[in-house]
């Protein structure tokens, strides 16, 4: 399947997807784990935002800003479908436009998920370090305002992304070496000036990974004192452990991402399976972890899940 000409500057009608390089026999078998971990993701994340629904002690920022959580959902459900048939019935054609909207998709939403991180870690700045005016200065409508600027955030950063692709001339092979339409992949088999995406890929990921680490990193450090400045032991055990959930899902969410990414720029001895294996896993681990973390280290959530159990017999 060969790409057009440079020269009739217009796009394959449709991409092949490699899956997983030097891989291909295993696929089969690395569909297994990948179709569990979703189905527990679905399973887990549907179940915490009919609790959250139903409950209205839970209408409280964290658990409020859990429930924007469930949006990692998308990274997932826009990629594993291709992603399976590929791996089972090597299905791996996938047409121009489904390819784009593929990669709108999984990186809008990756900026989305970063920016509730973000968030959630200055929710637990305010609840620790001002709990008396947690109510007040994180009120709903601060919220909703929060949770609407992350997606409208995500989504106008990442447009471009789409928009421009789309009017790139490709050549010599259609062939992406990836499971899924991820940017830097699909750039790849540009031919012609690529400075314009390249750059704009940092900026999005300095725009998005940079500052919310940023903001993230600097909301620990005044908890951290916060924390230490107060008297007893058991203050101390039980303000950590109420950030011990967020930090789990954050070191789950920004290291495969931040190796995805520095492998790109910096990796080229990693091999190619393990660089494709962990972007994979960053679309399926986080979302996986979210219900599961939090539903276990939750009490309330814990307790109205066992409470929704016993009531239907199980």
């Amino acid at each position: 399947m060969s790409c057009p000409n440079t020269s009739t500057r217009s796009h394959p009608p449709a991409f092949l997807l490699v899956g997983i390089p030097e891989l291909q026999e295993a696929q089969f078998w690395i569909a297994f784990p990948f179709c569990i971990m979703y189905v527990i993701a679905v399973l887990g994340n549907v179940i915490v935002l009919c609790v959250i629904k139903t409950e209205r002690s839970l209408r409280e920022p964290m658990y409020l800003f859990l429930a924007m959580l469930t949006t990692d959902l998308v990274l997932s459900t826009s990629t594993l479908p291709k992603m399976l048939s590929t791996f089972w019935l090597g299905s791996r054609e996938i047409g121009f436009h489904a390819c784009l909207t593929q990669m709108f998709f999984v990186h809008a939403f990756s900026s989305v998920e970063s920016g509730v991180l973000m968030a959630m870690a200055l929710d637990r700045y305010v609840a620790i370090c001002f709990p008396l005016r947690h109510s007040s200065i994180l009120s709903v409508p601060v919220l909703v305002t929060m949770g609407s600027l992350v997606l409208v955030h995500g989504v106008l950063l990442v447009s471009p992304f789409s928009l421009h692709v789309s009017r790139l001339p490709f050549c010599q092979h259609c062939l992406i070496s990836h499971s899924y339409c991820e940017h830097m992949a699909v750039v790849k088999l540009v031919c012609g000036y690529l400075r314009v995406s390249v750059i704009y890929g940092l900026f999005v990921a300095f725009m998005v990974v940079g500052i919310d680490l940023f903001i993230i990193s600097v909301s620990y450090v005044m908890i951290l004192r916060a924390v230490l400045r107060l008297p007893s032991t058991n203050a101390h055990l039980k303000a950590f452990s109420t950030c011990a959930s967020h930090l789990c899902i954050i070191l789950s969410f920004y290291i495969p991402a931040l190796f995805t990414f520095l492998t790109h720029l910096f990796g080229h001895n990693v091999p190619h399976h393990v660089h494709i294996l962990v972007a994979n896993l960053y679309l399926l681990v986080p979302p996986m972890l979210n219900p599961i973390v939090y539903g276990v280290k939750t009490k309330l959530i814990r307790g109205r899940v066992l409470y929704i159990f016993q009531q239907k017999g199980f």
